[in-house]
């Protein structure tokens, strides 16, 4: 089980897989790996322009792209207009997010292994379930909401 700061993973994947790890891919994965949330690739280039002024915001896209494909990384739209990015080595995660104030609630996996289990039953569908957002009215706005001064 990786440290769940531990490049190792993914760089070694990587090697294993004959990419190159170039300065700019290292300080891609370093700056995914510190994050402790889900980390836009704009706030990745900003970390790595921050040491490397010349790196262009597409080779942070491609390298995004890449470690995609490789299943190192997931996406995720949080439904903010931007696509966020954590490492595979976090843990699958699943989020109920907050149409109202944005605010992002982890749940347990296992909340919907049930769901799983009913669309194989009933679809003969095998949902890939190890990233799912959830969108609604966290309890907060939904007591706002029903307060009275409805929008």
């Amino acid at each position: 089980m990786h440290d769940m700061h531990d490049t190792g993973g993914i760089t070694e994947r990587l090697i294993e897989k004959g990419y190159r790890l170039t300065p700019q891919r290292m300080m891609i994965l370093s700056a995914m790996e510190s994050s402790h949330d889900h980390i836009s690739a704009e706030e990745i280039y900003a970390q790595v322009a921050a040491k490397y002024p010349n790196v262009n915001i597409s080779t942070v896209y491609r390298t995004l792209e890449l470690l995609k494909k490789l299943g190192l990384v997931y996406e995720i739209d949080l439904g903010e207009g931007r696509i966020r990015y954590h490492a595979e080595g976090s843990g699958h995660h699943h989020h109920l997010v907050c149409q109202d104030c944005g605010k992002v609630i982890d749940i347990d996996e296992s909340t919907l292994s049930s769901l799983k289990d009913i669309l194989l039953r009933d679809y003969k569908f095998q949902a890939e379930l190890r990233h799912v957002g959830i969108f609604g009215l966290c309890e907060n706005c939904r007591r706002k909401q029903s307060g009275g001064d409805r929008k």
